[in-house]
């Protein structure tokens, strides 16, 4: 008797099964859930995939909408695809799917660089704007860390400045094969984004075109996105604030404040939102 075929379905703790809808000709996968105001939730790289404790707390006093940015999860990269301007075009296609014409916008990492560029586009769009350690500004004197030489283990090192175990049944898979595989396709989307951009002039300019209230997260110390960076857009967008968030056990807080401190990092976002109806 041969035995049973493996799974295919991840087993870590946060995954979701996700829905999907169709955005300009691209079926977009997403996670919904919660009742109120709509708050658009952009995932940061290696972040996809889930329905994270800060996503259900959110949820609590909003309607949270998290799609897989395309090539990211369960949302294929269309081969047309060239930078963030495409992304812009695609999350505005994705609202009008689902048939939102306004909402509160949240990112991580590359997602809150997508979520600037979002807002600067279409300002009028987002009541409010908040940004989670976000990537991509210059800080003189800051050297970043080349993410396209890091291994899987070494990206969560610098992510959670060498906590990542304490974190690690959000992320193992239990011998799920294809995280391996969607590691790569993820870097392929990341690549495409940043490989020739890391430092984002375009966004610089642009930030000055965003009038939604923005809050700003930081953390104490930022390894992967380089410390400063979460200030550096503070000081760009109009009448942006920046709150930080402090870490774990007296240590500094990490890339991945929104996984280690999600009870701070949704309070804050809530009353931000809140404010800004």
């Amino acid at each position: 008797m041969s035995d049973a075929p493996a799974s295919t379905k991840p087993t870590w703790t946060y995954w979701a099964e996700p829905s999907t809808i169709e955005a300009d000709g691209l079926t977009t996968a997403y996670r919904r859930d919660g009742a109120g105001e709509p708050i658009l939730f952009l995932h940061g790289t290696g972040f996809t995939r889930q329905w994270l404790p800060i996503h259900r707390k959110l949820a609590g006093n909003a309607d949270v909408i998290a799609p897989d940015l395309p090539g990211f999860g369960a949302t294929e990269l269309p081969g047309e695809f060239e930078d963030f301007s495409d992304y812009v075009l695609h999350l505005d296609a994705f609202l009008d799917a689902l048939g939102i014409h306004r909402a509160h916008l949240v990112g991580h990492g590359l997602g809150a660089r997508i979520a600037a560029h979002l807002a600067a586009v279409y300002p009028s769009r987002f009541a409010s704007l908040t940004l989670i350690a976000p990537t991509g500004l210059r800080v003189e004197g800051v050297r970043l860390v080349d993410a396209f030489r890091l291994s899987p283990e070494a990206t969560r090192v610098a992510q959670f400045n060498g906590r990542e175990s304490d974190h690690a049944d959000t992320f193992e898979l239990e011998g799920f094969p294809g995280d391996t595989l969607a590691h790569y396709a993820e870097s392929t989307a990341h690549a495409l984004l940043t490989w020739t951009n890391r430092f984002d002039r375009k966004l610089e300019r642009r930030t000055r075109r965003i009038v939604a209230p923005t809050l700003v997260i930081a953390p104490e110390e930022d390894r992967y996105a380089g410390q400063g960076t979460a200030t550096r857009y503070a000081e760009l967008i109009p009448g942006a604030r920046v709150e930080t968030i402090a870490g774990p056990a007296g240590e500094p807080s990490s890339h991945a404040v929104h996984i280690e401190q999600p009870d701070a990092v949704a309070a804050l976002i809530s009353d931000h939102v809140s404010s800004h109806h």
